[in-house]
């Protein structure tokens, strides 16, 4: 492996963060003689991010862990536009009172993982709209359009792929990346900020802000990357058949959330305990060597440390004893979904697919038909089978498989 001079090119280079940098060895260098300010961009198009998002929050833990400064750009402007990397399709637009209310809930993550404050390496959070809402349309194409031609952007993935698809781009959308790059260069002039970080597929949108700032500025800015994060299978990070995996409370309950993190695929524990925890590479490199049944240690201890930074100690501690309560002793633990069952009945493909265990009614009907729906543990083999409403006060468990089970009162 790679060694560095920089704790904190060391520090993301053990953990698995890094797939590509533009300059390794300036970059090394600038973070082992000063304080780096480094930044990562959100969008602000839901009211939480996803377990999708977390490996770049997780940079800017470890960018401050390492003795830099994270700056949390929210994108309350290019929102507004809306980003078309990876995308088929344009994106809805969305009000200014929708976007402030999603960058409050977005926040809420980040104060539990970063330290802000107004120290040299405390974290920042900025919001783009408050330069880029501030641009004459005219001005900022004399000023910067300039420096980008059609050409270039045309090759970029996120265009190419929706030309290739025959799917439409806005002009709106495809100013996404002269937007981006802008940013850049405006958080290197104003709060001397050298490091931009994102996944993969932001490369060229990366390179295209440091180019820009060389041109405009003669400033040297740099660029880093992960991996394309997918499980062992293939799957995209965070995207399950119920949907995505949040990361605030009031979009995922968090006895889901760490039930997510427990059914990690055993060849993706070790990499997730360096990504997505804090403990020693010596624990882990201990964890992620059990073998058969043992695996599931590492697992549990997986949900427990990753539920402990997003949600909390007693989030963590809840979830777990639902957990056990659930598996151990056939319990319905109090974290447990519940489900409210309405005095005529529902059926049963009806109630898997309102909790979220199945995708659909045609899905609740294969799952059945393996053998793998249970009602208080009794085999439901009757895609039609009405659940009659529990008495008041009692409840029944509906399982599915082994790793998924809810409760069911009386509506």
């Amino acid at each position: 492996m790679t060694t560095y001079e920089s704790d904190l090119l060391q520090l993301l280079n053990e953990r698995g963060y890094v797939h590509q940098m533009t300059d390794a060895a300036g970059l090394d260098a600038l973070a082992a003689r000063q304080v780096v300010p480094g930044y990562i961009g959100f969008d602000a198009t839901a009211p939480s991010l996803h377990v999708g998002s977390l490996v770049q929050i997780m940079m800017l833990r470890r960018l401050q862990q390492a003795g830099h400064k994270p700056i949390v750009l929210m994108g309350g402007g290019t929102t507004r536009i809306g980003d078309p990397t990876g995308r088929d399709e344009s994106r809805k637009m969305l009000t200014d009172q929708t976007i402030a209310e999603n960058i409050a809930g977005i926040r809420t993550v980040f104060e539990k993982l970063l330290t802000f404050g107004d120290g040299p390496t405390d974290a920042v959070m900025v919001n783009n709209n408050d330069w880029l809402g501030k641009l004459g349309y005219i001005e900022l194409l004399q000023e910067v359009g300039t420096h980008f031609t059609v050409n270039r952007m045309l090759t970029f993935d996120s265009v190419r792929l929706r030309l290739d698809r025959e799917q439409p781009m806005t002009f709106l959308e495809f100013n996404y990346m002269i937007l981006q790059g802008y940013d850049f260069r405006y958080l290197a002039k104003e709060m001397d900020v050298r490091l931009q970080m994102g996944g993969s597929d932001q490369w060229g949108n990366i390179v295209n802000g440091m180019e820009l700032g060389r041109r405009m500025d003669g400033t040297e800015l740099f660029g880093l990357t992960t991996p394309l994060l997918t499980t062992a299978d293939g799957a995209k990070m965070g995207k399950t058949a119920a949907g995505a995996v949040w990361l605030n409370e009031e979009q995922l309950p968090a006895y889901d959330f760490w039930q997510f993190w427990r059914n990690t695929d055993d060849r993706d524990v070790g990499r997730f305990l360096k990504l997505f925890t804090d403990l020693p590479l010596e624990e882990i490199a201990r964890l992620e060597a059990l073998e058969g049944s043992e695996i599931n240690q590492a697992k549990v201890v997986l949900a427990n440390e990753v539920t402990k930074l997003v949600r909390g100690d007693d989030a963590a501690s809840s979830a777990r004893a639902t957990a056990e309560q659930t598996f151990a002793g056939g319990g319905m633990g109090e974290d447990l979904p519940t489900l409210d069952i309405p005095a005529e009945g529902m059926r049963i493909g009806a109630a898997l697919t309102a909790l979220g265990f199945t995708a659909s009614n045609g899905e609740a009907k294969r799952k059945i038909a393996e053998g793998a729906v249970k009602l208080d543990d009794a085999a439901i083999a009757d895609p039609g089978y009405l659940i009659e409403a529990p008495a008041e006060g009692a409840e029944l468990r509906l399982s599915l498989g082994k790793k998924r089970h809810a409760a069911l009162r009386k509506g």
